[in-house]
């Protein structure tokens, strides 16, 4: 439910003019919940809380807000680690007046738990290997249906484009997000045009850029 970009029906994004940096109080008390947790090591990685977000309620990602759906993506983490449990953070919530028939965001996975910690600051890592493709060459992203996290975006699979810039190496996230280690490969810029990714009802003359991993491309034979 995460990958919405480019499907359409979900009507204009509307910029909130002199938009606050937090509307309640509420999500201020979350994003510094979510710093806390980094910095205790509960959350290791962007990667794996992106992944913890992307799994929440469909209904709850959709109706919760930006900071509704990090305190889901939080509760999954938490509970995974075995930090609190479910019925604990329910009972916690009612004795403060929650509602008890309220949707609960989380969809904690008990399959997932604590993962190993990053090995250096930030996401930059040296590749050994030499980049596959080249500024100016032409590639096609895989259609490969992905399980778990990924930042290749669904309306840019199996699509055409051309790589304009190259970043070297850098943590795969695809790896990152399930602890399976950073396994650094070569991040690419690829621009499309707008036709290529929706059709001819793309806005005319529009290119897109997307920072894509080396295992998204393959060679654009034709």
């Amino acid at each position: 439910i995460h990958d919405l970009g480019g499907k359409q029906g979900f009507g204009p994004v509307i910029r909130e003019a002199g938009e606050p940096v937090f509307h309640d109080r509420w999500e201020a008390a979350v994003f510094t919940t979510v710093r806390t947790c980094v910095v205790a090591g509960m959350i290791q990685n962007i990667d794996q809380f992106r992944h913890a977000i992307e799994r929440i309620e469909p209904s709850a990602y959709l109706t919760h807000g930006y900071y509704g759906r990090w305190l889901g993506g939080l509760e999954n983490l938490l509970v995974e680690a075995d930090v609190i449990s479910t019925r604990e953070l329910t009972q916690r919530t009612q004795s403060l007046g929650g509602d008890a028939s309220a949707g609960i965001a989380a969809r904690p996975n008990p399959a997932f738990g604590p993962i190993a910690p990053e090995t250096a600051p930030g996401s930059k890592r040296q590749v050994n290997d030499p980049p596959l493709f080249s500024i100016g060459q032409k590639v096609q992203t895989t259609s490969a249906r992905r399980t778990g996290h990924t930042r290749l975006p669904a309306y840019a699979r199996g699509r055409s484009g051309k790589v304009v810039a190259l970043h070297d190496g850098w943590v795969l996230p695809d790896a990152n997000a399930h602890g399976l280690g950073e396994a650094p490969r070569h991040l690419y810029t690829v621009e499309f045009s707008g036709e290529e990714l929706w059709g001819t009802e793309a806005e005319p003359g529009l290119r897109v850029c997307l920072d894509l991993f080396e295992p998204y491309l393959e060679v654009d034979d034709e």
